[in-house]
C-alpha cells in the first residue's frame, strides 16, 4: 500500500511539475512580447504582473479564509518572497542588457544543480545517483541549446545564472516550509501576497541607488500600463503567475525536490516550442538534441523513482 501510494505521489508531483513548466513557458513568453511589441518597461511589467497575480489570488484567499493563512513561520515566507522578487529583477535586467532570449531561458536549467546542493545541504534530502545523472543531463541539454560554446561567454551571460540560483532557493525554502506542514494554499497567497511589497521595495532600493547601480537597472518608477492586447496580455500574465505558483507548491507537496527537478528542464523545450508557435522564433539546430537530452533526462528519473524494488516485500 504504502509503495503504492508513493507511486501515486511521485506520478503527481511529476504531473504537476510538468504544468506549472508549461505556465512558466506562457509567462517566459509574455515577457518577451511586452517590451519589445508594446514598449513595456521590464520592470514596470514584473511589478503589474504580480499585482495583477495578487489580484486574481483574492477569490482564492477569501474561499480558503484568512485564518487558513496563519503561519508559524513569517520570516521563512518572507524571505522567500524577497528573493523569489529578487530573482524576477535579475531576470528581467539579463532581457535589457542584451542576453539572446535562448540563453536567459536555457541558463535557468542550472537550477537543478543549486537544488541538488542546497537540498543536501539545508534539507538533509538524500540524493541518489540516478538524481544526480538526470540533473547533469538537463543541464547538458540545456547548454547544447543555449549555443554557448558557439556564441561566447559574457558577463552578462551569468545574468540568468544568478536567477536560477535565487529562484532555486525559492524552490528549496518553498520545500523547507512544506516539510514544516504549510499547506499549498498557505505557500500560494502568502507568495503573491508578498511579492508586490517586495517589488515595490526593490524599485524604491533600486531607484535611491541609481548612481552605483549597473546601467539600465535604475528605471525610476515605469507605472504605465500597455493600451489595447497589452493589456489583457499582461493580464493573462498575471493569471500564469498565479497559476504557476499553485501548482508548484502541490508539485512539492507530492514529491521531493531533486526529483521533481528534471521535470522543470522541460519548461525550456516547452518554451521553444510556445517561442515558436506564439512569436514565430525558429529554434537553432542546437535546440532538437538538447531537447531529447533534457527530455530523456525526465523520463530516466521517472523510470528510475517509479521503478525501486518495494522493500521488505516478497516475491510473488
Amino acid at each position: 500500500m504504502n509503495q503504492i501510494s508513493s507511486s501515486n505521489c511521485a506520478v503527481s508531483g511529476a504531473s504537476f511539475m510538468l504544468a506549472a513548466s508549461l505556465a512558466f513557458a506562457g509567462a517566459n513568453t509574455l515577457q518577451s512580447v511586452l517590451p519589445w511589441q508594446y514598449g513595456m518597461s521590464s520592470t514596470g511589467m514584473a511589478f503589474w504582473q504580480y499585482v495583477i497575480a495578487s489580484v486574481l489570488a483574492l477569490p482564492l484567499i477569501l474561499r480558503i479564509g484568512l485564518g487558513n493563512l496563519r503561519t508559524s513561520h513569517p520570516v521563512a515566507h518572507e524571505i522567500r518572497a524577497f528573493v523569489s522578487a529578487l530573482g524576477v529583477h535579475v531576470f528581467v535586467y539579463g532581457f535589457a542588457s542584451g542576453v539572446p532570449i535562448w540563453q536567459m531561458v536555457t541558463l535557468l536549467a542550472t537550477g537543478p544543480l543549486f537544488i541538488i546542493v542546497g537540498s543536501v545541504l539545508f534539507l538533509g534530502e538524500k540524493v541518489s545517483t540516478a538524481r544526480i545523472l538526470a540533473a547533469l543531463l538537463g543541464f547538458a541539454g540545456a547548454i547544447i541549446i543555449s549555443g554557448v560554446g558557439t556564441e561566447g561567454l559574457g558577463w552578462h551571460t551569468f545574468v540568468p545564472i544568478l536567477a536560477s540560483a535565487l529562484w532555486a532557493t525559492t524552490d528549496i525554502l518553498t520545500k523547507y516550509l512544506v516539510l514544516r506542514g504549510e499547506r499549498p494554499e498557505t505557500l500560494t497567497v502568502s507568495l503573491l501576497v508578498l511579492m508586490t511589497p517586495n517589488h515595490l521595495a526593490i524599485l524604491l532600493l533600486v531607484n535611491a541607488l541609481g548612481g552605483v547601480l549597473p546601467a539600465g537597472l535604475a528605471t525610476g518608477f515605469p507605472f504605465a500600463l500597455p493600451e489595447g492586447n497589452g493589456l489583457w496580455l499582461l493580464l493573462f500574465l498575471g493569471a500564469l503567475t498565479a497559476a504557476a505558483q499553485y501548482l508548484l507548491a502541490f508539485a512539492y507537496r507530492d514529491a521531493d525536490a531533486t526529483y521533481l527537478q528534471p521535470f522543470s528542464d522541460v519548461k525550456v523545450l516547452l518554451g521553444g516550442i510556445v517561442g515558436w508557435i506564439a512569436l514565430g522564433q525558429v529554434p537553432s539546430v542546437w535546440f532538437w538534441p538538447g531537447a531529447i537530452l533534457i527530455v530523456l533526462a525526465s523520463a530516466y528519473i521517472f523510470w528510475s523513482e517509479n521503478n525501486k524494488a518495494p522493500q521488505g516485500l516478497a516475491t510473488a
